[in-house]
């Protein structure tokens, strides 16, 4: 038995304990891919500031073999430059990544795939996910779209090492694909501000969207959509504290360095640290949809991309003050969003859920007549 077969049955043993792989399935297939052939021979880790290349021939191989299988999320790729290219350390914001596992497993047993399921995964990237899909389902059934044709060439080749042969393309996945459709399951490894209407006119009745919703605060949270008879798709979110990077037709636009305006000023109702709670965060997001998140020393600061209104806060004595200006009152939002929750008890995302169809998308708190934010189409 070699390393690899070791290490990866060690993993599945402690994905196990964690009440994952329960499906003998997923673990037969989880066991069977070398999760080393989809990471090359470089990945990134952060050192707080910037990103620096960690080399498998620095390493050795066991060393890398034991980071391999780490329960990790490995950065591949930062702003277009790949880990194997990089001469040395680098800025920037990752671009592609290769998923710690026990996600990778969470999101395939959430999505509730069956064998003999057609499944459009969204988001190629280094292809490990993909592998697991094809060693569960058979080629012929998987696709999976990657928007980057330089990761998608190397998700190509690792996934032939591996004796994998899926439908591959490249493309913006938030168009799906067509040619594949209908899915029983799509499955997407990127975040999303809302569900592109693709995704549920290539959905067969009954079938199901497994992502997550995310936005320009990075507040996330972890659904599955089921599609019924009249194309509207519904589903509550779960708790887990799941994040992916945006898609990047849904990433944030450009902002310019944050200079704050005095504006209108008041006391704040709730403290900025509540945005610190990660269902706090997803909250605040929904009042603000538009709003990106800027950290400013022990307060924060929201900067609406399209009307370019602003809202900050200052600590005063034992409370806050808020500032805010532009046309769009930013922290009023997310305060009244905030009081919606905290009058039912603050409780997890699996409080919350969402209605989608081509024309409208709902995260309702309770049910569906309870309190409702419109998502950003």
């Amino acid at each position: 038995m070699t390393s690899s077969t070791i290490l990866r049955q060690s993993l599945a043993g402690e994905l196990a304990a964690q009440g994952l792989l329960a499906d003998p399935a997923w673990r037969a297939a989880f066991e069977a891919v070398p999760r080393e052939l989809f990471l090359g021979d470089a990945v990134f880790r952060s050192d707080g500031a910037q990103w620096e290349p960690v080399r498998r021939e620095r390493l050795g191989d066991d060393e890398w073999l034991r980071t391999v299988y780490s329960d990790t999320t490995w950065v591949t790729q930062v702003d277009g430059i790949s880990a194997q290219e990089a001469a040395g350390p680098v800025s920037g914001r990752p671009t592609s990544s290769s998923t710690l596992p026990s996600l990778v497993v969470r999101m395939l047993e959430l999505a509730d795939v069956q064998d003999g399921d057609r499944v459009l995964e969204i988001g190629t990237g280094t292809g490990y996910s993909t592998a697991v899909l094809c060693h569960r389902l058979g080629d012929e059934t998987v696709y999976s779209v990657e928007y980057d044709e330089e990761v998608a060439a190397a998700a190509a080749q690792h996934l032939r090492a591996a004796g994998c042969s899926p439908h591959l393309v490249v493309g913006d996945g938030l168009r799906g694909h067509q040619d594949g459709a209908e899915y029983d399951a799509v499955i997407a490894t990127c975040a999303v501000r809302t569900i592109p209407p693709s995704w549920l006119w290539q959905l067969r009745d009954g079938g199901s969207i497994t992502t997550t919703i995310s936005g320009w605060m990075l507040g996330s949270g972890l659904i599955r959509l089921v599609l019924d008879e009249e194309g509207a798709a519904h589903g509550r979110f779960a708790a887990d504290p799941v994040s992916y990077m945006l898609a990047r037709p849904h990433e944030r636009p450009p902002r310019p360095t944050f200079y704050a305006h005095p504006g209108r000023t008041r006391d704040s109702w709730v403290s900025p640290g509540l945005l610190d709670d990660w269902t706090g965060l997803f909250v605040a997001q929904l009042g603000a949809p538009s709003a990106e998140l800027v950290r400013t020393g022990d307060g924060l600061a929201l900067v609406d991309a399209a009307t370019g209104s602003q809202a900050w806060t200052e600590r005063d004595g034992d409370g806050w003050t808020v500032h805010q200006d532009g046309p769009l009152r930013l922290w009023d939002q997310v305060e009244d969003a905030l009081d919606a929750w905290q009058k039912v008890g603050s409780p997890d995302q699996s409080a919350f859920g969402m209605t989608v169809t081509e024309w409208d998308q709902v995260v309702w708190l309770g049910d569906p007549e309870g309190p409702r934010w419109r998502l950003p189409t």
